[in-house]
């Protein structure tokens, strides 16, 4: 166990760090590229690497980094209960959207972003997909109880509060991430918010909905029981991501986006985060026949 949170921790510590040199590349080396030149040679390297590669690698981080928490956390048979709906569901969403503008609108990826799949969508997508989709339900889920006092009300809020989290970081990193000097992807019919189609917004919470539901139905037989402490990593994963949409579009001067991001999603994923009972002595995943205690175990960056 301890050998998982230090591979844990690690993901985690790479995949801020990867996303503060994606920043420093995309805003600072991008536009001005005399600056490399005025590094040392390590410098140079470092700089190449982050707009090469910084994309990729920041996105299998964060997706290592929440497929151990979920692991360690959850279990095995939790966790892929979710990386596999997420990621099928989010793909097909993806290629269908890329080949006929259903369900998000007319777009494309451009280069940065890995390997595309059927050379449409890369593959790195879906993986973002599920880390910030799991991190937001599972803040969704524990701040509504859904398992200390489930019900039907509880069980859609909290996909309905998730799957709106989940959006609510597209809101901050959409305008930004396809309008930048270094686009990844571009809209083929611009919409009216900031470039982006309303249906987008529709395309995200209806696909996020979707494959939390999955999941939902998937564990409904084993009660998941979280403390405040074991949330840390989702929040981390949460704002980290939301700060790096931030971010990009305060750059580019899309403060409307961040501010209803900040109310729709950073916000509320603090509340949720802080309304989780923190006085229990134990943290537990609780199969139907066989409970399972489980120690919390505390993963917030020192």
């Amino acid at each position: 166990m301890r050998q998982l949170v230090i591979a844990e921790r690690v993901c985690l510590i790479g995949h801020i760090v990867s996303m503060v040199f994606g920043l420093v590349g995309i805003l600072l080396v991008v536009p001005h590229a005399e600056i490399i030149l005025n590094l040392a040679e390590i410098g140079q390297t470092a700089m190449q690497w982050s707009l090469a590669g910084g994309g990729v690698v920041y996105m299998i981080l964060g997706a290592a980094a929440v497929s151990l928490y979920a692991y360690r956390t959850l279990g095995l048979g939790l966790w892929l209960s979710f990386l596999l709906p997420s990621v099928l569901i989010s793909l097909s969403s993806e290629l269908l959207g890329t080949s006929t503008g259903f369900p998000f609108g007319h777009y494309s990826y451009l280069s940065g972003l890995g390997y595309k799949i059927a050379g449409l969508v890369p593959f790195t997508i879906p993986l973002s997909w599920f880390y910030v989709g799991c991190v937001a339900y599972l803040l969704a889920r524990a701040g509504l109880e859904v398992d200390k006092k489930p019900s039907l009300w509880r069980h859609l809020g909290a996909i309905a509060l998730g799957a709106l989290l989940l959006t609510s970081w597209d809101f901050v990193l959409d305008p930004a991430m396809s309008q930048t000097s270094l686009p990844f992807w571009y809209w083929q019919q611009p919409g009216a918010f900031f470039g982006m189609p309303y249906q987008n917004f529709a395309g995200w919470i209806g696909t996020g909905s979707v494959f939390m539901t999955v999941a939902a139905l998937l564990w409904r037989n084993t009660p998941i029981k979280l403390e405040r402490s074991q949330l840390n990593l989702p929040l981390i994963v949460y704002l980290s991501n939301f700060g790096f949409a931030t971010v990009m579009s305060l750059a580019a001067g899309f403060s409307i986006p961040v501010l209803l991001g900040l109310f729709l999603g950073a916000v509320p994923a603090v509340v949720l985060w802080w309304k989780t009972q923190s006085t229990s002595t134990d943290a537990a995943v609780e199969p139907a026949s066989n409970k399972v205690q489980i120690a919390p175990v505390k993963v917030a960056l020192k």
